[in-house]
């Protein structure tokens, strides 16, 4: 099996634009299609890597459209959990909540790695999450209605924090070695994928449907 290099530049290129200093946490968002509507949003605006804490988040196939598979996906049992994981690593943790205080997408501080915390659709980020984070984000409203549904805020959000920080850095940012795990990944998931299309085309008696 074999894939063009056209393909293969085509990730290539994507990679290249992915950045690694603006991640996603989803804190119990348990509607299926609001979280794939945020996988989706970060794939769209080159967001690399998304952290799900609790719950099972299986991607809904219409919101997603499959975006998942181009995400770097890590789960965590608990929201200290993921937030500690990223701060060690350096991150600024932002809930996106509208406490007193809350910067705005212009204003949110990224002179280093930033972490948006979504919280869940009703209740909004937990306590714990409010307790842990360096500062709260939040879209700006002019009407009636203070509240976004969680996946366009976070649509929201993503869009202009991405292009701030790249503004700032150039383009991507996700390091080389990276860029190279994902591609091997990726290769090897398209090579096993056509392997089993193949396979599934091919009638009882071996010859080509």
């Amino acid at each position: 099996m074999t894939i063009t290099e056209k393909r293969q530049a085509r990730v290539r290129r994507m990679l290249d634009s992915r950045l690694g200093s603006v991640v996603v946490i989803l804190e119990a968002v348990r509607r299926r299609h609001n979280s794939s509507a945020i996988m989706r949003s970060c794939e769209c605006f080159g967001v690399h890597e998304v952290h799900l804490v609790r719950g099972n988040f299986r991607p809904s196939k219409g919101a997603a459209r499959g975006a998942e598979r181009w995400l770097d996906i890590h789960h965590h049992e608990t929201t200290e959990s993921a937030v500690m994981d990223l701060k060690q690593r350096g991150f600024s943790i932002y809930v996106a909540d509208l406490m007193e205080g809350a910067h705005s997408p212009d204003s949110l501080p990224l002179d280093g790695p930033v972490a948006i915390l979504m919280g869940a659709e009703l209740t909004g980020v937990s306590d714990e999450a409010r307790a842990l984070a360096d500062g709260a984000i939040c879209v700006p409203m002019r009407g009636v209605t203070e509240s976004l549904n969680v996946s366009v805020a976070a649509a929201c959000i993503l869009q202009r924090v991405t292009e701030r920080r790249r503004e700032k850095i150039g383009d991507g940012d996700l390091p080389e070695e990276r860029k190279d795990s994902f591609f091997e990944e990726w290769m090897h998931r398209e090579i096993e994928s056509r392997r089993g299309i193949a396979l599934r085309t091919k009638s009882p008696s071996g010859a080509d449907q």
